[in-house]
């Protein structure tokens, strides 16, 4: 009898060693209404998002993941090094200049943001563990509709629900492109409302800024990201971190990035979890 259960327990320890986590992609899925998506063309045909995720896992964490690509270009592909994570990722294609100008591509990462929130639990997901990311101008989205509250409350959406923003290289002043757009020279640092350190608060969720190597990194990106984190820590943030690659460059420093983001996303659910039980 002994030697019987002790087979049934090997099978059962054998069994859950080899479970795999099973994952779905869904493409191109608009995250703005009918109502207005069928008033431009534009936004019918460029804001379109990819939701990859897993469906046997239940009240798993989700990243939204935007390209970078200047607001002018790039492409909203999955990050393949965040498959196969027990998460889940949506990436998301917004509108870019010329066609569009401030503040319209914030208000689309705002916008798929607020499809995640309406629809993860649908999939399994929880919704207390969305996480925002995203590379360059991807980064800078993530901490403008993260920072200034703004553009998620139009969806009736309280920022600080998000578990957590881990940009790559964002921009914490105004982005070049906006100062472009207004006239103003590339090397010409701005700060006003389309910075996210115009929106320094205290009571913004945890948040782990990325960046390449100082000598390396694009214009002063690891700069302007110390100086937000500075101002985090003087407003007395909780949770703030500033992560600098040594020896990667700007755009090199995606790939460790990834890592990177993976511990913290894990790190961050499981104290949330911990935290609600």
């Amino acid at each position: 009898m002994l030697r019987k259960h002790l087979s049934l327990i090997l099978i059962l320890v054998f069994a859950l060693a080899f479970t795999q986590t099973e994952y779905r992609t869904e493409n191109n899925i608009a995250y703005y209404p009918e109502n207005i998506s069928q008033k431009d063309a534009y936004i019918n045909s460029q804001c379109k998002l990819n939701f990859y995720y897993p469906t046997n896992v239940k009240n798993f964490s989700t990243v939204i993941w935007f390209h970078g690509g200047g607001l002018t270009g790039g492409s909203n592909e999955l990050p393949k090094e965040l498959l196969n994570e027990n998460i889940a990722v949506v990436s998301v294609a917004y509108r870019l200049a010329p066609k569009v100008k401030a503040p319209a591509y914030i208000e689309d990462a705002a916008a798929a943001t607020a499809w995640v929130f309406g629809n993860i639990e649908k999939y399994g997901g929880s919704k207390n563990l969305i996480f925002q990311s995203g590379h360059s101008a991807g980064g800078y989205l993530a901490m403008m509709i993260t920072l200034d509250k703004k553009y998620l409350a139009k969806y009736k959406i309280d920022a600080d629900q998000i578990a957590g923003l881990v940009p790559f290289s964002g921009q914490a002043i105004t982005h070049f492109q906006i100062r472009k757009e207004q006239g103003i020279p590339e090397l010409q640092p701005t700060i006003d409302e389309y910075a996210p350190l115009f929106h320094i608060r205290r009571e913004a969720p945890p948040i782990v800024l990325i960046t390449g190597d100082r000598e390396l990194e694009l214009f002063g990106r690891y700069e302007e990201n110390a100086y937000l984190a500075r101002m985090l820590e003087l407003v007395k943030h909780p949770s703030v971190k500033l992560l600098e690659e040594d020896g990667f460059d700007h755009v090199g420093m995606a790939k460790p990035g990834f890592q990177l983001l993976l511990k913290e996303i894990r790190e961050i659910s499981k104290k949330t979890k911990t935290n609600q039980n």
